[in-house]
């Protein structure tokens, strides 16, 4: 999964906590509809500016092994002791350039101005920036790995002052040193060519003591240019004690910085698809202070909105492996198991979710190679899954037919009869006991949809926060994550697999035998006729990933159907003429 490559187009909109309740509530209320209403009746970056490269910029080193490889170990420089002034004379960068990304540093501050991933593309198309490099969003904040001060500040402002700078050799580390004669301060970074890690410390000191610091990353991760974006972001961190991941959204800082420490696994900021998460060396206490930045990002460039940030450290000497970039299953469990909980499965179909998108993701890496045909595969293999049920639901409903001229009789026979009338509960007992005795179950071809509502909503969370997804394209499709985009007639979108989805629906609920009763419930039949379209304005707007599963259901329920309705007549023993006993009993009472 960590070699994918997302093509460029619009993400989707913030994947709001309420939606799989919304989908969840549409599928009940089209199941009412369905089999709820004859029993009422019966019974009442923008592209980043490349910065100009100095002297410092080294050559490119050999690859190394992938991120499953144990980190460097960081250099353990010692911090410049206050005895010496220690300073740059100008300002330079220091480009680091590795298979993965594409980083640039400067010795003003000793911060990181840009953090491009090279296998990544915005909603935008351009290539994926992880800092907030929006300039008046940097003066308010800050670039990554500015300095915070928990407690004392030091006599200066460590963020602005020059750094000298010593490149490692290999031209994938730095180290930053400064010193004033009194405050003293120590960073280091050491990337790897072919991985997400690197290793970062910091260690301030002022007149030889230490000065506890805390490793910022302000306003915002991730791609700016994607919808609603400043509202996925979150700080994040993983409790030891506790044993559970702990997200915190900008809000929670509204009134001040939020402050928690305690011994944790990881912790840092992250958005819907990416990440940065600092890991301690061994389990140390530290901590984590989220805070919310109103400022403007890279891309609206105008408004400034609550972005959330992150600040993490808080000892002297501070050192941490710190991984930056997707939220790749496969990349992060190699690095910790628990940092694939940062992909949100769901807190109520996350049981279904994660496996249904292993399955997919298997599927696509050792048979289709496609994101799109592996849903259609695995929508092929839940069907055929379901089919004994769908078998059972057709066997009801077709004797439920078989059992119509009966039910007609029953029905004849309280037609005056009013639906608040106590002889309707003996109409409705009537029919039960007919339904009993033939062994009919009404309430059975509700099952398989009731079971299709929670796989629904299953790949409705996959497409939206799997990062393998965003960007994986099938046939004329460009993003299974998005809605479709093939072309456009006045201004409005037209798209092929919804209107399919609308035929294919059409022509299976022509082909299901829909038995009616009760005259009462004709008007429900009618309705029934226009559920296809509700059905399209539904999926109109929504991921063609989840579109392209519905057509397929759909298609693949056709062609069962189909099989059903050939090697399926009506039962033979309820064809028969009603018995002239239920043609004589006749019921009192009017009509009200």
């Amino acid at each position: 999964m960590a070699d994918i490559k997302n093509s460029p187009g619009p993400l989707n909109p913030q994947q709001e906590p309420q939606m799989q309740w919304r989908l969840m509530l549409a599928f009940l209320l089209m199941g009412a509809v369905l089999f709820l209403t004859p029993r009422f009746y019966k019974a009442v970056m923008p592209e980043q500016a490349k910065p100009a490269q100095t002297a410092t910029e080294q050559a490119q080193p050999t690859a190394t092994p992938e991120a499953a490889a144990e980190p460097a170990a960081a250099p353990q420089a010692k911090p410049t002791k206050a005895a010496a002034p220690v300073a740059a004379a100008a300002p330079e960068t220091f480009i680091v350039d590795t298979n993965v990304y594409r980083v640039v540093l400067s010795n003003q501050g000793g911060v990181v101005r840009s953090w491009v991933l090279k296998k990544y593309k915005d909603s935008l198309g351009e290539p994926l920036e992880l800092v907030n490099t929006d300039e008046k969003a940097t003066q308010t904040t800050g670039y990554p790995f500015s300095l915070a001060f928990p407690k004392a500040k030091p006599s200066i402002d460590v963020n602005a002052v020059l750094y000298a700078a010593k490149p490692s050799p290999d031209g994938l580390g730095i180290d930053y040193d400064y010193s004033d004669g009194s405050v003293a301060v120590h960073k280091s970074f050491r990337f790897e060519q072919a991985s997400y890690l690197s290793q970062v410390s910091s260690e301030v000191t002022q007149g030889g003591k230490g000065v506890e610091n805390l490793l910022a990353w302000r306003g915002g991760i991730g791609d700016a240019a994607v919808h609603a974006h400043v509202d996925q972001g979150l700080t994040l961190f993983y409790d030891l004690a506790a044993g559970k991941l702990v997200t915190k959204a900008a809000k929670a800082a509204k009134d001040g910085p939020v402050t928690d420490y305690g011994t944790y696994s990881f912790a840092g900021v992250e958005d819907r698809y990416f990440t940065a998460v600092f890991l301690p060396r061994g389990e140390t206490s530290f901590a984590i202070r989220t805070v919310s930045d109103n400022v403007p990002d890279q891309v609206d460039k105008i408004e400034p909105q609550p972005h959330v940030g992150a600040e993490v450290g808080g000892q002297a000497r501070n050192e941490f492996t710190l991984f930056a970039g997707p939220k790749d299953l496969d990349l992060m469990r190699k690095v910790d198991p628990r940092l694939e909980q940062t992909v949100d499965f769901g807190r109520w179909f996350g049981w279904l979710a994660k496996p249904l998108f292993l399955a997919v993701n298997w599927i696509n890496d050792h048979m289709t190679h496609n994101f799109g045909w592996a849903i259609v595969v695995i929508t092929i293999l839940i069907n055929m899954v379901l089919l004994p049920l769908r078998l059972t639901s057709m066997k009801s409903m077709k004797k439920m037919q078989a059992l119509k001229p009966h039910v007609d009789v029953i029905n004849a026979k309280y037609k005056n009869v009013g639906l608040r009338d106590p002889k309707k509960q003996e109409q409705n007992q009537e029919v039960m006991e007919l339904y009993k005795k033939h062994g009919v179950n009404p309430m059975g071809g509700c099952l398989p949809m009731v079971l299709q509502m929670p796989i629904f909503i299953a790949f409705y969370t996959v497409l939206q926060v799997a990062i393998e997804m965003r960007g994986a394209s099938w046939l004329w499709v460009t993003d299974l994550s998005q809605p479709e985009h093939l072309f456009q007639i006045g201004g409005t979108p037209i798209r092929i697999l919804p209107i399919a989805m609308i035929v294919a629906q059409w022509v299976m609920q022509k082909m299901t035998p829909m038995p009616v009763a009760d005259p009462s419930q004709q008007s429900q039949q009618k309705m029934m006729q226009f559920m296809p379209l509700i059905f399209g304005f539904m999926f109109y707007g929504m991921s063609s990933g989840l579109v392209l599963y519905w057509l397929t259901s759909n298609l693949v329920g056709i062609a069962q159907q189909y099989f059903i309705n050939k090697s399926m007549p009506l039962p033979a023993e309820a064809s028969g003429p009603p018995s002239p006993a239920a043609k004589s009993k006749k019921p009192s009472g009017g009509k009200r």
